[in-house]
């Protein structure tokens, strides 16, 4: 990561401007108005600021959650201004947003991500070590920002068991034995996602599911086909989460179009029971 940024917790009114005048950089959109997250950061809730020469480059802010008895840390957004993407500050980010979160006594944190977008899953899944059993369709409705226009904003709803000794070890499997859900490439040599019936893998203990690696472009070059990708994985996904799985981390490839998703039986993994439905 550049070795400039700092990171800390932001908790003035004037720290909370400078995040504003970020989202807008990032989203173009609406923006959290401040006496929300000031008010959230006074009752548990964390925001925490990257800075580059004291210019604000990237936040995270989440705010208290409560399920089954139990207190947890919702991390709601992620933003980096855009010359500073690809240099590790959303890593560094949440690992200080999880230092923050510990210290409040809180031992899950969760958010939502696109699961097609394979950087992000690489990032929480593969790097960070959150988990994912929870499919979420058209989780914010029809939005009209740049990056989600065009689709159901379906979602992954991830965990981040962060007191648990599974963040910090390292995790290897035989890959070579594990099945694979297959896919095609059409004549332009885009992949497309065969047609497969959840329930045979319903018995596997490990699967590899393939995504694009390429979302962003696809959408762009090949609306129709995002589209079909966006319907055959929530079919899938959400099947192998009803019966027992959990997305575990992002698998890289070589030349291939596509990464994969590493989903093992829950019961299988160090972790509470699943959460969140």
């Amino acid at each position: 990561m550049n070795s400039t940024v700092e990171v800390k917790l932001l908790t003035t009114i004037e720290e909370l401007e400078q995040v504003q005048q970020l989202e807008k950089s990032v989203w173009k959109d609406q923006v959290i108005p401040i006496h929300q997250t000031l008010t959230a950061v006074k009752n548990g809730g964390i925001v925490v600021g990257a800075y580059h020469q004291n210019q604000l480059v990237g936040f995270s802010y989440g705010f208290p959650g409560f399920i089954n008895g139990k207190p947890y840390l919702c991390s709601h957004m992620l933003g980096i201004e855009k010359n500073f993407r690809g240099q590790g500050i959303g890593e560094f980010l949440k690992k200080a947003q999880k230092n923050a979160a510990i210290e409040k006594g809180y031992d899950l944190l969760t958010w939502t991500y696109d699961p097609l977008e394979s950087v992000n899953a690489f990032l929480n899944l593969t790097k960070l070590k959150a988990i994912c059993s929870t499919y979420v369709k058209n989780c914010y409705g029809d939005m009209k920002d740049g990056l989600n226009q065009g689709l159901p904003s379906d979602r992954f709803q991830v965990e981040w068991w962060i007191s648990t000794p599974y963040i910090e070890e390292a995790h290897q499997d035989e890959l070579s034995a594990i099945e694979r859900v297959p896919y095609v490439q059409t004549a332009n040599g885009l992949p497309q996602l065969a047609e497969v019936d959840p329930s045979s893998f319903f018995s596997r203990w490990a699967l590899l599911v393939p995504v694009p690696k390429q979302f962003q472009q696809m959408k762009k070059d090949a609306p129709e086909l995002a589209l079909d990708w966006r319907l055959k994985t929530r079919e899938l996904f959400e099947a192998l989460f009803e019966n027992g799985f959990a997305a575990v981390r992002i698998v890289k490839t070589g030349d291939e179009p596509v990464v994969y998703y590493l989903l093992k039986k829950r019961d299988l993994l160090p972790v509470e029971r699943r959460p969140f439905k």
